[in-house]
């Protein structure tokens, strides 16, 4: 492994951890086999993109389904001062639906001749290392760190391959530091498929109080972009039955090296608002970009962005755009249905710099989901997603974005082997 470039040391990764879970301490570990587990998810996924007002000359309407069966195991450490542990994985897809001409919704690669593979497959793994609360890992991972996550909107995750290093030594202290030199794409099931050179990244969370928690975070990534990134949450309880939470989040973003990301110079920031009583939830954000360009997602991890109005189609992420959001969750638990939550908000977007002047854009989303709380199938979830996005046409002109009915179902089933 290269040296990593610690200029961005003092800043840190909130959330960089593997998806594998990890004991806390070596103290406690049973032993390699013993602390073992395999779990499998199986995923089906239909989705539907309905782009309206379209020429004759663009693709209309996209359509695809399939389902996805994704196997990962995790070997407990062996006992001692260092645990040694390995961790693998299997993936594999079957295409249900979905032919070239309504192709592009991203859940299948295409082959040679431009039609979608009617299956996909993918293997891998990586080795651990533990001493006292620190843990090593190398290999194939899962992250969701602000700056570096790996996808997971689609039938199956992107895979990042590199070195990544946890440290829980502080009672309430996260730091985290990384370097990675490949991610597959959702669909390519190749090492490298986003074309990453190197991303190096480093992080800390801390929790200050059983209420308030903060992090920072910054990455690498060689001839792309360097981006920074805070979060600071803060609950207050009012009583039993009520409480208000506030959530910042925000990225500086620059272009170095060869820029191949394009321009990169972008601020961005987003606070939200929310108050919970009883099955309630009501909630209001404001984001805000500034610089010279939008936000660039680039080659580390896709289209993830951590701000509270990138929602189901849209981020709202242009350059010099404003956007508030008023949401509302209902969970019907207290209702006498457990299980079963709805969820609706509406995002409005404008001051969107553009050449042929100020763009404006807006989108309004509706979620149902349904988990099985007991019996045979008990954590089966049902989820229908649906979103309704408008813009004009200087921001289509600028950004790609199109006026756009999204439609999804979503079926998970989880399954504990071992």
């Amino acid at each position: 492994m290269r040296v990593m470039k610690w200029s961005m040391i003092a800043l840190a990764v909130s959330a960089s951890t593997s998806q594998f879970a990890m004991a806390s301490s070596q103290e406690e570990s049973k032993g390699f086999i013993e602390d073992q587990s395999l779990t499998v998810l199986t995923r089906a996924l239909y989705m539907n993109r309905d782009f309206k007002n379209e020429p004759n000359t663009r693709q209309s309407y996209r359509e695809e389904s399939g389902v996805a069966a994704r196997a990962i195991y995790e070997s407990g450490f062996t006992q001692g001062t260092v645990g040694v542990g390995v961790d693998g994985f299997a993936f594999g897809t079957v295409r249900l639906d979905g032919g070239s001409g309504r192709a592009g919704n991203g859940l299948f690669a295409s082959d040679s001749d431009g039609n979608l593979e009617d299956t996909q497959s993918k293997v891998g793994g990586a080795v651990k290392f533990r001493l006292s609360d620190t843990v090593l890992k190398y290999g194939n991972q899962f992250t969701t760190s602000p700056v570096f996550s790996t996808d997971d909107s689609r039938l199956l995750p992107e895979v990042a391959t590199g070195t990544l290093l946890t440290s829980k030594e502080i009672k309430g202290l996260e730091l985290t530091a990384g370097r990675f030199n490949a991610i597959s794409s959702q669909t390519g099931m190749g090492d490298d498929g986003l074309g990453l050179k190197s991303a190096d990244i480093v992080g800390a969370t801390y929790q200050f109080t059983d209420n308030f928690v903060g992090g920072v975070a910054a990455s690498d990534v060689e001839d792309h972009y360097k981006k920074k990134y805070l979060n600071l949450n803060y609950t207050l309880p009012i009583n039993e039955d009520q409480s208000l939470n506030f959530d910042f989040n925000g990225y500086d973003s620059q272009d170095q090296g060869q820029k191949l990301s394009g321009d990169v110079d972008n601020r961005i920031w987003s606070l939200a608002a929310a108050y919970a009583i009883g099955a309630h939830k009501f909630t209001l954000a404001h984001q805000r970009s500034t610089g010279d360009t939008g936000y660039v997602y680039g080659v580390d991890g896709g289209g993830t962005i951590f701000l509270a109005n990138s929602i189901q189609y849209s981020d709202f992420n242009g350059q010099d755009e404003r956007s508030w959001q008023a949401r509302y969750d209902l969970n019907m638990k207290t209702y006498g249905v457990p299980g079963l939550s709805f969820m609706t908000r509406y995002v409005t977007g404008d001051n969107i710099s553009t050449a042929d002047g100020e763009a404006k854009e807006h989108e309004w989303d509706f979620e149902t989901k349904y988990v099985m709380q007991s019996g045979p199938a008990k954590d089966l979830s049902f989820r229908v997603r649906s979103a309704f996005y408008r813009t004009n046409t200087s921001y289509t002109t600028a950004s790609g974005n199109r006026d756009n009915n999204d439609f999804r179902v979503i079926v998970e089933y989880p399954l504990s082997i071992l």
